[in-house]
């Protein structure tokens, strides 16, 4: 049986079209297109599997500093819902920050961006409609998770805080996919010749455009 296709959004339409118009533009310069992707189902799944262990360390460094019997761990329906109010807040505040960091390196700089969800896969994305260099696209792609996910981990760890930690664990893992795509744009090997990556307007993942 074929697999089935999600379908993409109006705006990832809008975004292809550019794509496929920056695609011709690189090959007829004499660059080779590789796409590096991953379906946005699996990617949510081995997110959770990559950032265990890093959520694990920090959850250890937590008890490690601040001793159970010394923590407020009472739950109550008022602290569900700040941690829910806290998880929409900080994911919006990790795609914005994503477009911070893509947008001051983009031509056209933060023209380039653009922000939405896959209602389908409740998954909120940045994505940035110009290349970049590869160190660019790393940072703009860690700065998220290391801010809103090991920085928050780090705070409340000083403070003490369950519910900012349980928060900051949310977003190590929130990070996952991130951090696959990272794996795959460092692992490109290049040949030695100019390279650039471009956010895939609709996958998953980055298209790496190196010169031949």
């Amino acid at each position: 049986m074929a697999k089935k296709e999600r379908k993409i959004t109006p705006a990832e339409k809008a975004r292809n079209e550019i794509f496929l118009s920056v695609s011709d533009n690189m090959a007829e310069n004499g660059f080779k297109r590789t796409d590096l992707t991953i379906g946005a189902v699996k990617a949510n799944v081995l997110s959770l599997v990559v950032m265990l262990p890093f959520a694990l360390a920090a959850l250890i460094i937590f008890f490690a500093v601040n001793p159970v019997d010394g923590l407020e761990t009472s739950s109550n329906l008022k602290k569900y819902l700040l941690l829910l109010l806290g998880m929409i807040i900080l994911a919006v505040i990790h795609e914005g920050i994503h477009g911070l960091v893509w947008g001051a390196f983009a031509e056209g700089h933060f023209k380039a961006i653009q922000f939405g969800v896959i209602w389908s896969l409740l998954t909120p994305y940045c994505a940035c409609c110009s290349p970049l260099k590869r160190w660019q696209y790393v940072l703009g792609s860690a700065m998220p998770t290391l801010v809103v996910g090991f920085g928050l981990a780090a705070v409340s760890t000083a403070l003490a805080d369950p519910l900012m930690f349980a928060l900051a664990e949310l977003m190590i893992f929130g990070g996952g996919g991130d951090f696959i795509i990272i794996c795959k744009t460092l692992a490109y090997k290049s040949g030695g010749g100019e390279l650039w990556f471009y956010d895939h307007p609709y996958e998953c993942g980055v298209a790496a455009f190196e010169k031949q």
